[in-house]
């Protein structure tokens, strides 16, 4: 699907009347944030009650990953509260009329930060992005059932890689650290994500 056809259809889920939920998912890198946070922009821009909110936001936080020693896995399935993720969908979906307020993950100092994003009661369309939105494993299998639509973003996997290793180096890692988990713990939550694809109502490939 084209970046028109994916505006026109993300305008329909939005003047559909009733509070929707469009997932973007993709393998790390992929430019899948990007892309939903510019999609959220337009829609916004042209008069649509948008929010955005990224599963990111459900991290566990980095001094348990420390504790637990999952800090060299940090973004593999279970480094998530996938629980709280999914009873926040089902909030969203089942609660319109509620203020709703959501985690979000700053880079800055890789923790999530409470009740950072408001999800006001007039929103028809909530986009989310992440990882895991596909994966056909507990408790990710439910998010699925809570989505109305769920687009899969694609990329040469040689920019994706590219992407990734600097990434890590803006975030203090050295070259070599940035090549090992680029092509390491990323590299294989990548393949899990890619085997999801197929369930995606659309495939995305970023200015196309």
């Amino acid at each position: 699907m084209d970046s028109a056809a994916a505006y026109d259809r993300a305008v329909e889920l939005a003047t559909r009347g009733r509070r929707q939920i469009l997932g973007i998912t993709g393998a790390p890198a992929a430019g899948k944030s990007t892309y939903a946070e510019q999609l959220a922009a337009k829609l916004t821009a042209d008069g649509h009650k948008v929010a955005l909110v990224p599963m990111d936001g459900y991290h566990l936080a980095q001094s348990v990953l420390e504790t637990e020693g999952l800090a060299d896995v940090k973004g593999a399935p279970h480094t998530f509260d996938g629980y709280g993720f999914v009873a926040l969908l089902r909030r969203l979906k089942e609660s319109p009329d509620e203020q709703i307020w959501a985690p979000r993950f700053d880079r800055s100092i890789e923790d999530s930060i409470a009740a950072s994003i408001g999800i006001a009661p007039e929103v028809t369309l909530v986009l989310t992005e992440g990882n895991y939105l596909l994966l056909d494993e507990a408790p990710w299998s439910t998010v699925r059932s809570l989505l109305d639509q769920c687009w899969y973003v694609e990329v040469p996997e040689e920019l994706r890689h590219a992407r990734l290793e600097a990434r890590h180096r803006a975030f203090g890692r050295s070259p070599e650290e940035a090549h090992e988990r680029t092509y390491g713990s990323d590299e294989r939550n990548a393949h899990l994500i890619a085997a999801t694809a197929s369930a995606a109502d659309a495939i995305i490939q970023p200015g196309r």
